[in-house]
């Protein structure tokens, strides 16, 4: 039985390869960096159990930081179905944010109705270097929403990241993370305690 929900978490997403690790034969990322993880968090949707966990998590991760959120704006494309399921589990409004403004119709980059002032929470799948969420969180601040902060499945815990978070005055929370991963990880057998040190170090040294 796991401890704690980042832990149930962490073992979801390690059972379904959503997390993949595989320190001895590295992937390589679009940058060119050869990383010993690669993590694809769409998987989630597509077996039910880790589903159920993980829009129970962000439901529940909600209600605790920002219990008074309006409304909840999904990162496109990977953010949208689980903004979708969550706010139907709290019974509020979503809507999701393009990755650019159309370039037909009324040219929306915010797709749903969002009222200036609204309190608005921004769900993600996954938070390595920030960046895409933090475009999200400025064109929702742009548009007058009172942005409480993000909920997200899994994040690196990369410096980068956590500064630009940091510098943006931006709260993220997150279901599981590559530190509590790591442990279950070689708890579970899918590496060793040297492994982990190098997934780790690699980590940290972004």
């Amino acid at each position: 039985m796991m401890e704690s929900l980042s832990e149930q978490i962490a073992a979801d997403l390690l059972r379904i390869q959503a997390v993949f690790l595989r320190p001895n034969d590295p992937f390589t990322w679009a940058s060119g960096i050869k990383s010993p993880i690669y993590c694809d968090n769409r998987l989630t949707l597509s077996d039910v159990a880790v589903r159920e966990d993980v829009e129970n998590g962000l439901a529940e991760t909600i209600k605790q930081y920002y219990p008074e959120a309006e409304v909840l704006m999904g990162t496109s494309t990977a953010g949208i179905a689980h903004a979708a399921i969550t706010a139907t589990k709290l019974n509020l409004p979503m809507g999701y944010v393009r990755s650019g403004a159309k370039d037909h119709g009324r040219q929306n980059q915010i797709e749903g109705k969002l009222l200036p002032g609204q309190k608005v929470v921004v769900v993600e799948d996954l938070i390595s270097t920030a960046g895409s969420c933090l475009e999200v969180v400025e064109v929702l601040r742009e548009a007058g929403a009172e942005v409480l902060g993000i909920v997200s499945i899994f994040t690196y815990g990369m410096k980068k990241g956590l500064n630009r978070l940091a510098e943006a005055k931006v709260e993220n929370h997150s279901l599981s993370n590559l530190d509590v991963l790591a442990e279950v990880a070689v708890k579970e057998g899918y590496i060793s305690a040297q492994e982990k040190v190098e997934l780790i170090q690699f980590r940290d040294n972004l």
